[in-house]
């Protein structure tokens, strides 16, 4: 099996496997193991062929590809506009000494940082496809990241070049002129020059007055901030069960590396705290869009591992069940995640009250065989069950969720609450 193939659970489950429910399910997933991606299959964690998935990312590529261009010549043109600083007062005094730190080696470099924000997360999103198998994961996963990466470096870039600032060791790269500073500048009591009273070298004098964004807190939070969604999108951290506390810290782990990558930016005086400032936020909004691009929430852990595709909507449980075959793309295997239930969707979703329950997901509300649909497990999901083997409102010979009559179905207990029996039988969701 690849890497990216689907996973197939067969019919693995415990208790009573030979009900026509589960020898069914067990032939729905044999049959489609194996088949190539298509689109009207309507599922759609496949691995594509290279022509299929050139068709759906060329313009991306070509994109990414002329973005990178404009942000290298940008970052590579001479600073815009013409910046006026002072040095210092009519009495000798230096005007803001916050600008005279020495000219130090860097900490982190700016290739190294922009590099271990695109590898690690690259990495470790790679590295989940070990339990997560899915292609289409992994695409969008690497896709959004170079997103925000890219749109976030050119972002930065512009405002650095139209804007930017004093570095705080910009006058000791400066190196003013003494003979030039006392002939007076321009400005209230002459106390304003610009750059053709340094003596220093030119490169670095353009850098220096490109201070704000930081393009390192720019890249470490565009690739580290996207990382952290990630994860905990796939650990499902912050959701509806318990998780181990080992996973609060893999989640943040990349937040730290993010933070240290722009505090070392003030320890080497390669940048002021509010250059860092606004190359985090930066970074961070870029890797908030790129991720919801790509994703079907940010937050909502209900579909927030559910990668999106260009060619059908997802319908956030208002229309058909089902996530396309996404339901399993996820990393923990708690409380019922990563499991492909029949009936799709993600574990407790709130696709009930979208279709039409009144009375809100889960409640068992609603009056003895009203609003039932025959065949709709998702719409009758919160209605009380009607007798000790099955659960739902009956209908005929089949029970409101569409399995016939004494055969174990998806269970809607008593007390309102529902839990998909195959989750239960393989104890992923303790009764």
């Amino acid at each position: 099996m690849g890497l990216f193939s689907r996973r197939t659970d067969g019919a693995a489950t415990n208790g009573p496997s030979t009900t026509r429910d589960s020898k069914m399910n067990g032939q729905n997933r044999a049959t489609t193991k194996g088949e190539p991606f298509d689109i009207s299959s309507g599922h759609f964690n496949r691995r594509p062929t290279f022509g299929q998935w050139i068709k759906f990312t060329w313009l991306d590529i070509l994109t990414m590809a002329a973005m990178g261009a404009v942000g290298l010549g940008i970052y590579e043109a001479k600073p815009a506009p013409s910046r006026s600083f002072p040095v210092t007062f009519l009495d000798g005094e230096i005007v803001y000494p916050q600008f005279s730190y020495p000219l130090r080696h860097e900490i982190v470099p700016i290739w190294l940082a922009a590099l271990l924000a695109a590898l690690i997360p690259i990495f470790i999103i790679l590295c989940m496809q070990i339990r997560v198998r899915s292609f289409w994961d992994a695409n969008n996963a690497i896709l959004g990241l170079l997103y925000s990466l890219i749109a976030a470096a050119v972002f930065q870039v512009f405002v650095k070049w139209l804007i930017g600032g004093l570095r705080p060791h910009f006058l000791s790269v400066c190196d003013p002129d003494p003979a030039l500073i006392t002939t007076g500048g321009t400005g209230f009591r002459n106390v304003m020059f610009q750059r053709n009273v340094c003596r220093g070298n030119a490169s670095q004098i353009d850098d220096s007055l490109e201070s704000m964004p930081s393009g390192h807190s720019t890249a470490a939070w565009a690739g580290f901030f996207y990382l952290y969604l990630y994860l905990n999108a796939k650990l499902k951290v912050f959701s509806n069960y318990h998780p181990a506390f080992w996973k609060l810290i893999a989640l943040y782990a990349p937040l730290l590396g993010a933070t240290l990558i722009t505090g070392a930016l003030t320890i080497d005086e390669y940048h002021n705290w509010y250059d860092c400032l606004a190359g985090a936020v930066i970074g961070t909004v870029f890797a908030l869009s790129a991720y919801r691009m790509l994703y079907a929430s940010v937050w909502d852990f209900r579909f927030n591992h559910i990668p999106l595709t260009r060619h059908t909507p997802f319908s956030y449980g208002a229309g058909a069940a089902g996530a396309g075959g996404f339901e399993s793309a996820v990393f923990t295997r708690r409380a019922g995640w990563g499991y492909e239930e029949a009936y799709g969707g993600a574990p407790f979703d709130a696709a009930h009250g979208l279709r039409g329950q009144v009375a809100g997901f889960n409640t068992g509300a609603g009056p003895h065989g009203a609003d039932t649909r025959n065949g709709d497990v998702e719409h009758n999901a919160g209605f009380a069950p009607t007798n000790g083997v099955t659960g739902g409102y009956t209908n005929g010979t089949t029970t409101g969720h569409g399995a016939p009559l004494n055969e174990p179905g998806p269970a809607a207990f008593s007390d309102g609450r529902y839990h998909a029996r195959r989750s239960i039988e393989r104890k992923a969701v303790p009764i």
